[in-house]
């Protein structure tokens, strides 16, 4: 016997169809710009190992979707032997403050950044290996900020729901961050995705991410 689809159920299947495209974008996306990039990474791989000692690739452990952990690929852009107490204090600074710190998830300042990784930082080049990411599965495209464990002890409840959809490349967040006067409302951006997301957002996010990384250089 055939029952009735209750709004739910035509809700959830919406849901599941959206979730199917989005991730379906993901993997063409990520394969296609890391075939197209390929000629720049391999320039970039060079760069790093003669400008400075240690690997080519930095590798940073992350909160993914419900908060499972996952090892996030940047190009490293410090000294090998570098350790994340400054960062650590950055954002304790931040999430403690009535206002954010202007790049404080990523400074061009930082002593512990070397030559060619200032360079990929001010373009956001260093993020590229978050592609491989993209493809595995662990990250979007478009999602919210890639946590770390230690910006938990900072949160408050509404902030994990955050954690409902897989961390993206770029984001609400990354394209307003102008917008966002202090901690919560950095947070609330990534909340916010979480409860607007559907595959038409996420083009017109990708397609403001390069005018934003222009204008943020160095900071997005």
């Amino acid at each position: 016997m055939d029952y009735p689809r209750t709004e739910t159920q035509g809700a959830d299947l919406s849901l599941e169809t959206g979730s199917a495209l989005k991730r379906a974008m993901d993997v063409v996306l990520s394969l296609v710009a890391l075939m197209a990039l390929l000629p720049l990474l391999a320039a970039i791989a060079i760069a790093i190992k003669i400008d400075s000692p240690g690997p080519v690739l930095f590798k940073q452990e992350r909160l993914g979707r419900g908060r499972k952990p996952f090892t996030m690929y940047k190009f490293r852009s410090m000294g090998a032997d570098s350790g994340d107490a400054l960062h650590r204090e950055a954002v304790k600074r931040t999430a403690e403050s009535k206002r954010r710190e202007i790049g404080v998830f990523k400074s061009l300042e930082d002593p512990r950044v070397t030559a060619v990784g200032r360079f990929i930082r001010t373009w956001n080049l260093d993020e590229l290996p978050n592609l491989l990411n993209v493809l595995r599965g662990e990250m979007s495209i478009v999602g919210p900020r890639p946590a770390l464990d230690y910006e938990l002890p900072y949160y408050k409840d509404w902030f994990f729901r955050r954690f409902s959809v897989r961390p993206g490349l770029t984001g609400l967040w990354q394209v307003k961050r102008a917008d966002a006067e202090d901690f919560d409302e950095m947070i609330r951006m990534d909340v916010d995705y979480t409860e607007q997301m559907s595959v038409w957002l996420d083009l017109k996010l990708i397609a403001l991410t390069i005018p934003s990384i222009i204008r943020e250089k160095g900071t997005f």
